[in-house]
C-alpha cells in the first residue's frame, strides 16, 4: 500500500424509507490494497459498495476519490473515476454473448461502424485473469458460475483502479476462487485497489490487506487481516449488545403433529435435496448465509418455483403440481422477501393490495364487493397498526415499515394453515418489527404452522421454537434455539459453507 488514500468516505449515513441502513460509517481505501468488507446479513456491506459505486446516493456524509470530492455521483461519473463495481446480483444481457456482455459500453468503433473486436480483447483478457469461456456463448444457456465469472470480467475490462466485488465467489469452485485470488493479487500489484465484499471469512483472511467490519450499519473498525482469525472476526460481527426488539414469549404447541413436510426437494432454481417439517402452531426457523438457498427452498415448497425432485406433503396428503393459486386453496401462503418487486402493486391503495389473492372470494362474480373489501382491509389495519389508517391510501406512500405490515397482512387475511415468512422484518423500524414478531407468535398460538425464513439469526433464536440451517441448497443442521448462541449458529454456517466450498469440484 503507498502513497495518499485511492478512496476516502466519511460519515456515509444512508436511509431507506425512513429506515437507517448505514449510519456514520467511514473507511479510506489505499491505492494498491485489497481490502475486505465483513459482516452480517443486513449489516450495511451492499448498500456500502453500492454508494461507492454510485448506484445509491448518501443522505449525509463525503466522498473523495484520488483526493477529488465526488459530486452528483452516479455509476457513469464513478466509472469515468476509475470506480467500477461487481454487483451481487447479476447484470447481465441474457441473450448477448460472454464477449458482448463484457464489453458492452465499451465497443470499437471507426467512423461509428463496430469493429467486432471484443472476442480478440476477451481472448487477452482471460489470458491475463486465468478464467475460461466461449467468447461467442450466449450467457442465459450458461450456468450460474459462468455468468458470475463474466461479472468479473466485466469489472476488469474497465480498467477501473478501485473495483468493489460485492460477493463475487459466491457460486464459483474453489479452483476458481483460487484463480480469482490470483487475479486480485495481480491487480494489487498493479497499483489498483478491490474492495472485497464476502462472507467467505477464510478468503478474505487469505487475500486482504486489511479488513473492514460492519455492524447493523455502523462501522465497527478497520484492521490489518495479518492480525486476525475467523473467531475474532465472528466477535466483532456480533459484537456484545442485545436487539431494541423484545421478542413475544415462547408457547410450545401441545401437540405439535405435522402439517407440512418437505423430503429431498430439488428445484432448478436451488433447492439441492432439503428435508424438513413444520408442525401445527410452531415457529420453524431457517436461516443461513448469502446463497444458502434459504429462499429457493421456499419457492419450490409453494410452487413459485418448479420442483425437479423430492415431495412435498401437506395434513400428511402428497401435495404434487404445486403454484401459488393451488398451494393458497390448500391453506398454504408465503410472504416474499422483496416487497416491491415480488409482494406489492406499488400503483395500487392498501385495500386492493390486501384482498388480491382472494378475488374468488370479494368478486366472486367478477363484481368487486368494495365494501367489504374495505371492512377486512381496515380490520387488518387495525390488528397490524399500519400508519396511515387508510384502505384507500395509496401503498406506495407507506413507509416500508408500513409496506411490510400490509403484505404479511394481505397472506393472513383467509386464516392459512401454513404460512412461509421470508425475511418478513427486513427494512423495517423497531416498532414494526416488534408488531411483526408480536403477529408472528398469534398466529402459531392460534395453530397455524410458520416457517420463518431470516438472514439474522437472532430473529430465529429469539422466535422460533426449532431452527434448521440451510447451506448449498440443503438442511445441515437443526437446533434447538434456547440451546445455541447467536454465535455459535454463525460459527457453524461458515463451518458449513467453507466444507462445501473446499469440496466443489474444480
Amino acid at each position: 500500500m503507498t502513497g495518499g488514500a485511492a478512496l476516502t468516505a466519511s460519515g456515509i449515513g444512508v436511509s431507506f424509507s425512513g429506515v437507517a441502513v448505514l449510519r456514520d460509517v467511514s473507511l479510506d481505501i489505499a491505492p494498491g490494497e485489497i481490502h475486505g468488507l465483513i459482516g452480517e446479513n443486513g449489516a450495511g456491506k451492499s448498500t456500502l459498495g453500492k454508494v461507492l459505486g454510485g448506484y445509491y446516493a448518501a443522505s449525509t456524509g463525503t466522498l473523495e476519490v484520488f483526493g477529488a470530492r465526488a459530486q452528483a455521483w452516479d455509476p457513469l461519473l464513478a466509472l469515468a473515476s476509475g470506480v467500477a463495481i461487481m454487483h451481487q446480483e447479476l447484470q447481465l444481457v441474457p441473450e448477448l454473448t460472454v464477449a458482448e456482455n463484457v464489453f458492452l459500453g465499451l465497443e470499437e468503433q471507426r467512423f461509428g461502424v463496430l469493429r467486432r473486436t471484443e472476442v480478440r480483447r476477451l481472448e487477452e483478457l482471460m489470458a491475463a485473469s486465468g478464467f475460461r469461456l466461449d467468447p461467442n456463448a450466449i450467457v442465459s444457456r450458461l450456468p450460474i458460475a459462468d455468468q458470475q465469472k463474466i461479472e468479473i470480467l466485466r469489472a476488469l475490462a474497465r480498467e477501473a483502479r478501485i473495483i468493489v466485488m460485492d460477493e463475487p465467489t459466491s457460486s464459483l469452485s474453489r479452483d476458481e476462487v483460487s484463480q480469482l485470488h490470483v487475479a486480485m493479487r495481480k491487480l494489487r500489484d498493479e497499483g489498483r485497489s478491490i474492495i472485497y465484499v464476502s462472507h467467505f471469512l477464510n478468503d478474505i483472511l487469505e487475500v486482504a490487506d486489511r479488513i473492514t467490519v460492519l455492524r447493523d450499519g455502523e462501522h465497527v473498525k478497520t484492521v490489518p487481516a495479518a492480525g486476525e482469525t475467523r473467531s475474532s472476526l465472528v466477535a466483532a460481527m456480533l459484537g456484545g449488545g442485545k436487539s431494541e426488539t423484545p421478542f413475544p414469549p415462547k408457547v410450545r404447541p401441545v401437540r405439535a403433529e405435522p402439517i407440512l413436510e418437505v423430503m429431498n426437494l430439488v428445484s432448478p432454481g436451488g433447492a439441492n435435496g432439503a428435508t424438513l417439517t413444520v408442525g401445527r402452531g410452531e415457529i420453524v426457523g431457517l436461516t443461513g448465509l448469502v446463497g444458502s438457498g434459504r429462499s429457493e427452498i421456499a419457492r419450490a415448497i409453494v410452487g413459485a418455483d418448479p420442483a425437479a425432485g423430492g415431495e412435498v406433503r401437506v395434513r400428511g396428503a402428497p401435495y404434487r403440481k404445486r403454484s401459488i393459486r393451488r398451494s393458497a386453496a390448500l391453506g398454504m401462503v408465503m410472504s416474499p422477501e422483496d416487497r416491491r418487486k415480488q409482494g406489492l402493486v406499488m400503483t395500487m391503495r392498501t385495500s386492493s393490495n390486501m384482498t388480491l389473492p382472494h378475488l374468488a372470494r370479494f368478486a366472486p362474480d367478477g363484481i368487486m364487493r368494495r365494501r367489504l373489501e374495505r371492512s377486512r382491509a381496515t380490520r387488518l389495519i387495525e390488528h397490524f397498526r399500519v400508519r396511515p389508517p387508510d384502505p384507500n391510501g395509496d401503498v406506495s406512500t407507506c413507509s416500508g415499515g408500513n409496506q411490510q405490515k400490509i403484505l404479511i397482512g394481505k397472506w393472513l387475511m383467509e386464516n392459512p394453515d401454513i404460512v412461509i415468512l421470508d425475511e418478513p422484518s427486513r427494512g423495517v423500524d423497531v416498532g414494526a418489527r416488534e408488531r411483526i414478531h408480536f403477529a408472528i407468535a398469534e398466529l402459531a398460538a392460534g395453530g397455524t404452522g410458520v416457517l420463518l425464513i431470516s438472514s439474522e439469526i437472532e430473529e430465529v433464536l429469539g422466535l422460533a421454537h426449532r431452527a434448521y440451517l440451510a447451506d448449498g441448497g440443503r438442511i445441515v443442521e437443526e437446533v434447538i434455539p434456547e440451546e445455541s448462541s447467536e454465535a455459535e449458529l454463525l460459527a457453524l454456517l461458515f463451518q458449513h459453507q467453507s466444507r462445501r466450498h473446499e469440496a466443489a469440484p474444480a
